[in-house]
Order: structure tokens, then sequence, then C-alpha cells
């Protein structure tokens, strides 16, 4: 691990060198070095692109271009990696490493100087609408970077908790205070730590939250904090979220996943699967947002990642409903869990 770290720094050093000297933030693309960490781990379960390593996509692009593999667009590079490794995480029944993917797409990169903005990716669509749904936080020196980057992290955590992480690990993605655009050293407010293993904006308390828990909390639906991950096998990578507790309404008996049903969608509900084990149904998807909205809050283009996404979060709930005491009492295990999600996954077609 260290001479890869070695070999990076000397990597990043040499295109550094050879870039013309502007007025910038110093080096943060180590501040947040636990996702980094992360993200490498499961990026290299399957990297069929052969990029190099995650710290690449947080350089600028003319750095970026030493990382890329097969990626052809550096300004994609970002995407690209999150995409792959919250594909292999979730293959892996890895919980915390989707939620780390999740946070590390959100991360700002550097770009050429304090104040400037990095560019949104176009030319990649990402394979998970998870992901796609994120973008990075941008310099909190550039235009209206606080209100763009609450609304980063708002998006964040409801993607988190929708996989069955944390919402509250969103805040992890924040940035650095604002850096003066005219200061003549370009020093800004970053701090860039190799050796750090947390991240340096982190145990050096150098990161600002762009939202409240209570914002979180709103933005998700209510809840705050989740049970434990649905795989009880998945390990974290840097940091864990505390247990916390959570109030299940559990069936009176556990039985095979219910069957689907090809009922009328009532209401405008689309979700025609009324499968509910251990108590918890497939939240609504109905018109409305860019084309259709899971739970009133995450909307789609497309109807069916949409279905998709109910499915999956009634998944999420009914797993951790297994591993609650009171469905381990009712014989809810996540097998079954496993079951029903693929049952309400035929209905869709």
């Amino acid at each position: 691990m260290l001479q890869r770290f070695i070999v990076l720094l000397a990597l990043v050093s040499s295109v550094s060198w050879a870039l013309p000297v502007v007025r910038r933030e110093v080096p943060q693309e180590h501040s947040h070095e636990q996702f980094l960490t992360s993200v490498n781990k499961n990026l290299q379960l399957d990297n069929p692109d052969q990029i190099v390593d995650s710290v690449f996509a947080l350089l600028g692009n003319a750095a970026a271009t030493q990382g890329l593999g097969k990626i052809a667009d550096p300004t994609c590079l970002q995407l690209a990696i999150a995409d792959r490794a919250f594909t292999n995480a979730k293959a892996a029944g890895d919980v915390q490493g989707q939620v780390d993917a999740l946070i590390y797409r959100a991360l700002e990169r550097n770009t050429g100087k304090v104040g400037l903005a990095s560019d949104p990716c176009t030319s990649i669509t990402a394979v998970n609408p998870e992901i796609a749904a994120i973008q990075q936080h941008q310099d909190p020196a550039s235009a209206n970077a606080a209100q763009v980057n609450k609304a980063i992290v708002l998006e964040l955590a409801r993607q988190i908790a929708a996989v069955g992480g944390d919402p509250l690990d969103a805040l992890k993605s924040g940035t650095f205070a604002p850096g003066d655009v005219n200061d003549p050293t370009a020093k800004g407010n970053t701090c860039d730590d190799l050796g750090d293993p947390i991240g340096c904006i982190i145990t050096k308390n150098l990161l600002v939250e762009d939202a409240t828990a209570e914002e979180i909390q709103a933005a998700v639906g209510g809840a705050a904090a989740t049970t434990t991950a649905a795989n009880p096998e998945a390990t974290a990578t840097g940091t864990c979220a505390a247990p916390t507790t959570v109030t299940v309404t559990v069936a009176p008996a556990a039985t095979a996943a219910p069957a689907a049903t090809a009922a009328p969608a009532a209401s405008g509900n689309l979700q025609s699967f009324t499968g509910a084990l251990g108590g918890a149904a497939a939240p609504s998807v109905n018109p409305g947002g860019r084309g259709f909205q899971v739970d009133g809050s995450d909307d789609f283009l497309n109807v069916g990642a949409a279905l998709g996404r109910s499915c999956d979060i009634q998944h999420n709930k009914c797993a951790n409903i297994a591993n609650s005491a009171a469905g381990r009492s009712a014989g809810v295990t996540v097998g079954q869990c496993d079951e029903q999600n693929n049952t309400c996954r035929a209905a869709i077609a």
C-alpha cells in the first residue's frame, strides 16, 4: 500500500511540475482518504477499463489523464470510477462499499484556481442510477457554492438511505471553508495528507458541513439514520456509523416471498408489486419530477429504473427487519428478502 502511494505521489508531482503556475488552492485530493481507499478496493475487484487509481479523478484534467486507463474523458473519470466501484460492491453485497462509492462521487475535484468550479461529466452515463443522481462538490468559493453543495449533499443522503446506509454519512463529503480568490499565495483552506487513513479534512476538523441533521432527516423522509446494513457479513472501510434503534412492524408470521400481482395501479401508483414481507411494502412510483418519482423524492427518466429503485428500497427495509430482534423472532430472513426482491423485479417486465 505504501509503495502504491509513493508511486502515485511521484506521478502527481511530475505532472504538477509540468503545469504552469496558477492561482489555485493547494492540493486536496487525499483529504478524504478513507473513501479513496474503499473505492480503490472495490474498483480493483473488476476493472475492465484498467483505471490506475481513484486519486487521479480528483485531480485537474491535465493530471487526471495519467490515470485514465481506457476512459477517454478525464472530466468523467470520477463518475466512471464511482460507477464501477458501486457495481462491484453491490455484486459483493457490500453496502458500505456502495455508500463509499456514492460519497466518492460527490467529492470536490481540484481545479485550476481558487473559486473555479469543475465541469460536469456529459460524455458518460452511469450504469447505476444511484451514481447518476450525484454530482461532485464545487469549490466553496465558486458561484452559489453553498446552495449547489447543499443540494448535492441532500441528494447524496437520499441515495445512501436507499442502499441501506446511514444518510448522515453524506455530510462527510463536504469540502473546506471558502478560500480567498485574491490570495496571492493561493493557499486556500485545504489539506492533503497522504499518511492520514481517515482523511485530514475530518481528523483536523476542517470539513464544513453543507446541511444540518434535520435537513438530512427531511430529505430522506424522516429517517436520519438506518439500522445495520442489509448484508451482515459486509465490513465497513474507514469509519463506521454507530448502530441505531428503529421501530419495526413485523407481520405475524414469515412465509415465502409473496408473489407479484398485476392489479391496476391505484391513485397513480405504477408499482404493482404488493408483497410486504415483514410489513415493508415497496414504495410508490408516480409520474413526476424528471419523469417518475419513487416515494415522492427520488426521480428518474425511465419508469423501469424507478420501479427497480422501489424494489431495492423495499429490499433494504426488509433486510433491516430480518437483522432486527423482532424480525428474527418472527422468522424473517435476508434470504426471503432476496427472493421477494427477485419477484418484485420480475414484476417490472
